[in-house]
């Protein structure tokens, strides 16, 4: 197998194809105080990172709760340490690091200080579509390293992920049948008011 298709199997994405109910007890014993949650695998500095990156990529709205809300941050820690084959975990800390040196600038600069402007230019510039040309992948396409956009595009997958399978998301916004016994067939706008099913 290629270098280049190996890379889409490891990381955040490891493991997901036959997610367990363990995975999704798990999600629900998350905390959704962003604020005191005490890490079990992210730095300071990652866990400020996935914090401030989760909320960009699923903000809050007037109907609907902000990623951090859910307990996003504390199932991607939770996932890295209690999921990810030590190697994999290895890259995905090199991949943090990565992020963190494109957004402090040198060590005297403070994570914290970040604005959610300079989050958003940091995805625009470092994200790429499936189609795109991927700058880094392309100089060096045996690396074993993610790139920056691989990283990235991993960690909006989890965060969508994640928010979709929390308790408060599948049972007050998604529509949510725990005991589903029959196969509908119809508009989904008829059958839901246009909502997904959460289960």
């Amino acid at each position: 197998m290629k270098r280049r298709d190996a890379i889409k199997n490891i990381g955040f994405a490891a493991g997901f194809a036959a997610i367990s109910p363990s995975i999704f007890s798990m999600l629900q014993s998350c905390t959704s105080d962003a604020e005191t949650w005490t890490t079990s695998y992210l730095t300071h500095d990652e866990k400020t990172v996935v914090t401030n990156l989760v909320d960009i990529v699923i903000p809050k709205t007037a109907t609907t709760p902000a990623a951090t809300e859910v307990g996003v941050p504390q199932f991607i820690d939770n996932y890295i340490l209690e999921v990810l084959e030590p190697k994999d975990q290895e890259i995905t800390r090199a991949a943090f690091n990565k992020i963190i040196t494109l957004l402090k600038p040198d060590t005297e600069s403070n994570l914290d200080d970040v604005t959610q402007e300079q989050y958003k230019a940091l995805l625009d510039e470092h994200m790429f579509l499936s189609k795109e040309i991927d700058p880094e992948r392309e100089a060096n396409p045996e690396a074993l390293e993610m790139t920056s956009s691989e990283f990235l595009n991993q960690l909006k997958w989890m965060t969508i992920y994640a928010y979709k399978h929390s308790e408060e998301v599948g049972e007050n916004i998604l529509a949510y049948d725990p005991i589903p016994t029959a196969y509908y067939c119809g508009d989904l706008q008829e059958l839901t008011g246009g909502k997904s099913y959460s289960l």
